[in-house]
């Protein structure tokens, strides 16, 4: 199996696609000034406890205070209370926590009034994104993601990914942490440092212990509520966490962009760097790469996967319903106990799919096409789990029910994602009555002479639909080419199937959009 990343920049956000085998398995999409996202460390204050929920809710800067349950605070709790009070009141020599002597650890069911005040300053690590109306959910166990180590501040245990499944591996990295760890610092084995050399997991392990005492001694004199310690950028915690010898090509849009990828994967693999290319083609690398057409067939509330079957999606406040449909999907020489069986092991792989490219969480219930015997029943069971033992989200399925339903409940750390596939009529933008085709042209050159009445520019890019580009493009005295002389600048004519009929865009000499 090949895997590429294709990373489209806009002015605002990051969009990445993954495909496995040319196919889109996961899609995501940041704002390039993003907050709150899972992995971010605040400095953090207690704004209200309530013991009816043993939980309390924090001010880390959110429009909505975030979310901390009492089991959300880690055994070391008090240690790391005592550590912050120290820090704050400017009673520390050294922030390591090697030196920290370690209090008892809190009652597992203990009350939340016991150990934390209103008011107190905490530090807190995002476990959530904010999601619909909610604020951040939120922990302080806290924790430092490497490639290959998770470094768990405040804690002395060791855990192996249970990927690595070798007795003998596990207990040479077990000994190998425990050679080379500080106390009070507890450290997770990621499946990549799987084989890995003591040298470069050392190395790594003193990076994030670095990366935490530097972050720790520039608390004093911050406001609160505060970012100490924010997750690295999307593009590189993606690579970080998913990055293997089967990625082929990492193709990037901006340039700026593409210098980071490749400095981070000449830090972590340097034999790898050759795989990342830049793209500078005229239509957008989503588009060229085949992204944006399996967007739209693949997003909306029907999706259709093999031979006329098809999945209808709907989505509610409290779950994910999915029904599978055969349509016109029949064999005559199949009975229809094995036909149902074919449809069903087919959209189990779809629907697998699905969850992943969504990011789908919470509760998702299937219909399934009814099966008679349990032999299949459990074939089909058995193949779902299968299929989704490849996803890094936590997750449990439950077998189909007597009346042919599956249960799956899926963790969901961030909104899900949900992109409108339907298209507004390109002649009456929805308003059923339409402005004459014949104008188009004359409003497009209007709004360029107002642009450059507010603005000089050396060049413009209009982005447009390929039908509307070839037009303006055609002859060897183009509508381009008049306008060119007419107003004395440089116009680049970029045509996609992103935009609709009548749709146009203006950028500047730096790609960004010039509002009209």
């Amino acid at each position: 199996m090949t895997s590429d990343l294709v990373i489209q920049t806009t002015p605002t956000d990051m969009h990445f696609a993954l495909l496995e085998d040319k196919q889109l398995v996961e899609l995501s999409k940041e704002k390039k000034n993003n907050r709150f996202s899972v992995g971010d460390i605040y400095l953090g204050k207690v704004r209200k406890i309530m013991p009816g929920l043993n939980a309390a809710f924090v001010d880390v800067g959110y429009e909505r205070d975030a979310f901390l349950h009492y089991l959300d605070l880690g055994p070391q709790f008090k240690t790391q209370a005592e550590y912050l009070k120290a820090i704050l009141g400017k009673k520390m020599a050294t922030y390591s926590l090697d030196v920290v002597p370690s209090l008892p650890d809190i009652d597992k069911r203990g009350k939340i009034s016991d150990v934390m005040t209103e008011g107190q300053i905490i530090l807190v690590q995002v476990a959530k994104e904010p999601i619909s109306t909610k604020g951040p959910r939120i922990t302080s166990e806290l924790s430092l993601a490497g490639r290959n180590l998770v470094l768990m501040p405040f804690s002395n245990k060791i855990s192996i990914s249970h990927k690595i499944k070798g007795k003998e591996e596990r207990d040479r990295l077990k000994d190998l942490i425990q050679s080379i760890k500080p106390n009070n610092y507890g450290v997770i084995v990621r499946t990549m440092a799987k084989n890995r050399r003591v040298s470069s997991l050392d190395s790594e392990l003193r990076e994030l212990i670095e990366r935490w005492e530097n972050a720790m001694s520039t608390l004093i004199g911050k406001a609160i509520p505060q970012l100490v310690i924010g997750e690295i950028n999307r593009a590189s915690a993606i690579l970080r966490d998913m990055l293997n010898n089967e990625f082929n090509n990492i193709f990037v849009d901006n340039s700026e962009i593409f210098k980071e990828v490749r400095d981070y994967i000449s830090s972590i693999s340097p034999e790898q760097e050759k795989i990342v290319k830049l793209y500078s083609g005229n239509i957008t690398i989503f588009e060229h790469y085949g992204v944006d057409k399996q967007i739209k067939s693949l997003f909306g509330r029907t999706v259709t996967f093999k031979n006329g079957a098809y999945l209808i999606i709907e989505h509610t406040e409290a779950l994910h319903v999915i029904d599978v449909n055969s349509g016109n999907r029949t064999k005559s020489s199949m009975d229809q106990e094995a036909n149902a069986l074919e449809v069903n092991l087919a959209a189990a792989e779809e629907i697998a799919r699905q969850l992943r490219l969504r990011d789908m969480g919470g509760i998702i219930v299937i219909d399934f096409i009814d099966m008679i015997t349990g032999e299949n029943k459990m074939a089909l069971f058995e193949h779902m789990k299968k299929l989704m033992a490849a996803h890094r989200t936590k997750h449990t399925i439950l077998p189909l029910t007597k009346f042919g339903l599956m249960q799956i409940t899926r963790q969901r750390v961030r909104p899900e994602l949900n992109i409108e596939t339907s298209e507004t009529c390109p002649t009456c933008g929805g308003s059923g009555e339409i402005v004459p085709s014949i104008l188009l042209f004359d409003e497009i050159e209007n709004n360029l002479k107002y642009i450059l009445d507010r603005k000089a520019y050396k060049n413009i890019t209009i982005k447009l639909h390929p039908y509307i580009g070839s037009y303006l493009t055609k002859g060897w005295l183009s509508i381009r080419l008049k306008w060119m002389i007419r107003y004395k600048l440089w116009i680049k004519v970029i045509t996609t199937f992103s935009v609709t009929f009548n749709e146009y865009h203006f950028q500047d000499e730096d790609g960004e959009e010039i509002v009209v």
